[in-house]
């Protein structure tokens, strides 16, 4: 039996890990911590979870924490990881951490875009854990730096293209629109209730968001050459899910049905990607509480350009699914383990 530790378990990625790793046979969740819920039960803050993880909130203290698990899953925010992530390291623990910190692996585009990072030489250990993409450095991995949702469900949508150099690399857009539990469970203005319903709106406009260099990063790896994207995210006012639409022009002319083939191909046996065909379009109701993206890829007769639709959850594939995913890769056991449900619809 794995014993696992979650840091930061009173956020909505810690819930979601702790409702993935009930369900899973060979893990024990031992430790919790909260900083502003410490001793209480985690129960209380998440009534769902009564009688299924009851377990005291604990303030963080890393050694406390690495004398009760094996694996530890840093769920804070950015910055708040990079304080800890080397002190579990150091005591011989694996870590899958799902803030920013460790996602780019120049630590000077780290400074641009967050701020000065408290321990660069620590990101050369860290592996970006898309299992799709890097599954064997995973396998190997003592630091996955696990991917935002918005690069997630984007990367996944273009990485067939780009490896085999279909499309313009200058040419990317994505627009992407996400669910409220992507700003976190914290109190903010601009989440509240009045402020999000009946309204749909960008944000983070004109390549300013934080996971557009994360983007950039992994579709440039992807195509062996470096790229920009025009990335622009939006609120939706749900839940959680993400749908994202990206626009590329063709290098030379394709079809939908040439399209559909080449994802078939590329994803052929992964078990959380699946390619939509004959007109079946992605929706966030459809992968709403699983570990799946739905994918579908066409061409725009009229005027060539290619269109790929991709929608994963949020909370699951773009978060507290993909650590899951993770762990079982690095930890030897089958990758879809604790995470065969389905969606939840309607």
């Amino acid at each position: 039996m794995l014993n696992v530790a979650i840091v930061g378990a009173s956020g909505y990625t810690g819930l979601e890990l702790i409702r993935i790793l009930n369900g899973h046979p060979d893990v024990a969740v031992t430790c919790l911590t909260s900083e502003q819920s410490a001793g209480k039960l985690i129960s209380d803050i998440f009534p769902t979870l009564r009688g299924r993880c009851d377990l005291l909130l604990e303030h963080l203290e890393p050694v406390r924490v690495a004398e009760k698990a094996d694996l530890i899953f840093t769920a804070l925010p950015h910055k708040a990881a990079m304080e800890v992530v080397p002190t579990f390291l150091k005591l011989g623990k694996r870590v899958i951490d799902l803030s920013a910190d460790y996602r780019l692996a120049d630590p000077a585009v780290y400074g641009e875009w967050y701020e000065p990072h408290l321990n660069p030489a620590t990101l050369k250990k860290a592996v970006y854990g898309l299992p799709e993409v890097r599954r064997s450095a995973i396998r190997r991995a003592k630091l996955v730096a696990n991917p935002g949702c918005y690069p997630t469900s984007i990367i996944l949508g273009l990485a067939p293209l780009l490896k085999k150099g279909l499309i313009d690399t200058v040419s990317i857009i994505a627009d992407s629109a996400s669910g409220v539990t992507g700003a976190g469970r914290a109190a903010k203005v601009e989440s509240l209730y009045c402020e999000v319903n009946e309204g749909f709106k960008a944000y983070g406009a004109g390549g300013v968001h934080r996971h557009t260099p994360e983007i950039e990063q992994e579709l440039s790896l992807l195509a062996g050459t470096e790229l920009k994207v025009t990335f622009t995210p939006h609120l939706v006012p749900m839940d959680r899910g993400i749908l994202s639409t990206i626009y590329a022009s063709p290098k030379k002319a394709l079809t939908t049905a040439t399209l559909v083939k080449l994802y078939q191909e590329h994803y052929a046996g992964e078990p959380f990607v699946r390619i939509l065909a004959n007109g079946c379009l992605p929706s966030t109701a459809f992968v709403r509480g699983s570990n799946f993206c739905d994918i579908a890829p066409l061409v725009d007769s009229r005027t060539g350009r290619v269109i790929i639709l991709s929608a994963i959850d949020n909370l699951v594939k773009g978060a507290s699914g993909q650590a899951v995913q993770n762990m079982n890769i690095i930890c030897g056991y089958p990758e879809t383990t604790g995470l065969e449900g389905l969606g939840l619809f309607p």
